[in-house]
């Protein structure tokens, strides 16, 4: 039987079949309405004064809130899903152009045909765990899953920190895990043999690519302003690939940049293009006939007959260039930390599942390190 409080405050009681309720070993449960005017339990309470004070404490929050704010919390809460993620998505000002796009499409193709019509506040993570399983069952891919789980994950979190969700729906929830493929790493003499027979703007990307682990967008950027030393490039910007835009860095705002170690060929490369070419007023180098800016398309097209004429029937894209970058820094000993850094990963757990195996014998060279010491 419960123990009724106060109007607003809610009860206690047993869940036991006991006889002697009151004298048993079995915790207290407590039983409440939250800010929303949901119900709620708990349970594990070894004495009834402890579920007493927990009662009362979860009533002085709510009476301390302000009633704009339970209201506002209770309107968030009986939303649906669409209508929280369509508010969502223009607030992450923070987002690429690309990135807008790849999240829009993850919510069109797998999240919101399941979840759409879902209240925010009845979000928990058997709804989430129910999710997963569904992905499972349509034979989603691994990394469009991760992909999938991550972007419900900022949103009910969001709605999670705004008060529209209770408790954490992703408390005890086991994410899909995507295991990327071994990666495609071009060898030296086959940069070199890219290099022999690409555009003198191509050349650029590649020095970008493979000696300062530039993404694509952020090659199509080349400007002389991003030398500000001798051997240190600051990457501030990025050049939407399908749009030809400007745009913010990839998971960075607006303003926000990264510093990445600048070797002399890559150095020598910019200095070298913008004698022979020259910058436009912003400085930026690369541009084409008809756009001051590249795109995709134009690496591709570029990338694909370089790859003809040196003669490379190895499946390699321009992306793996970075995978270059990310073999030479961490086969000469540089931390996976820094690597990460420079490569712009939000997840230093990205870079490691990627690159993990171009660490070879790690723990023996650690063991050598640690004998010296001793």
């Amino acid at each position: 039987m419960a123990t009724k409080l106060i109007r607003g405050m809610g009860s206690y009681f047993k869940t036991c079949s006991c006889k002697r309720r009151g004298g048993c070993a079995h915790p207290y449960a407590i039983r409440f309405r939250d800010g929303t005017g949901r119900q709620r339990e708990e349970t594990g309470y070894p004495t009834h004064e402890d579920a007493l004070s927990r009662l009362a404490q979860l009533y002085s929050e709510k009476r301390s809130t302000p009633v704009q704010q339970a209201e506002l919390k209770r309107t968030l809460g009986k939303q649906r899903f669409g209508q929280y993620a369509g508010s969502w998505l223009p607030r992450q000002r923070h987002y690429a152009p690309g990135t807008v796009r790849t999240v829009q499409q993850l919510l069109d193709r797998q999240i919101l045909p399941t979840l759409e019509s879902r209240r925010i506040n009845s979000f928990s993570p058997t709804v989430v765990d129910d999710f997963i399983m569904s992905m499972e069952e349509r034979k989603v891919g691994l990394a469009t899953q991760q992909n999938a789980f991550d972007t419900l994950k900022k949103i009910l979190l969001d709605a999670h920190r705004r008060g529209g969700i209770t408790d954490d729906p992703f408390q005890g929830v086991v994410p899909p895990e995507y295991i990327p493929n071994r990666i495609t790493i071009p060898t030296l003499e086959e940069i070199h043999a890219l290099k022999a027979v690409a555009s003198e703007a191509l050349v650029v990307v590649i020095d970008l690519m493979s000696g300062c682990g530039h993404r694509n967008g952020e090659a199509y950027a080349a400007n002389l302003e991003g030398m500000v030393a001798d051997d240190v490039y600051r990457i501030t910007e990025q050049i939407e690939g399908r749009t030809r835009q400007r745009a913010p860095l990839k998971h960075r705002k607006s303003g926000d940049f990264r510093e990445v170690p600048m070797p002399i060929t890559v150095r020598e490369s910019l200095l070298r293009y913008a004698k022979s070419v020259g910058a436009d007023q912003n400085g930026f180098l690369l541009r084409t006939q008809r756009s001051p800016y590249w795109s995709h398309s134009t690496l591709d097209y570029q990338w694909t007959a370089a790859r003809k004429r040196a003669g490379i029937t190895r499946k390699l894209n321009p992306y793996s260039l970075r995978h270059f970058f990310a073999s030479n820094c961490l086969s000469n000993g540089i931390p996976i930390t820094d690597v990460a850094e420079w490569m712009g990963h939000s997840n230093i757990n990205m870079t490691y599942r990627i690159y993990r195996h171009l660490m070879p014998a790690s723990i023996g060279r650690a063991a050598k390190i640690l004998e010296a010491g001793l």
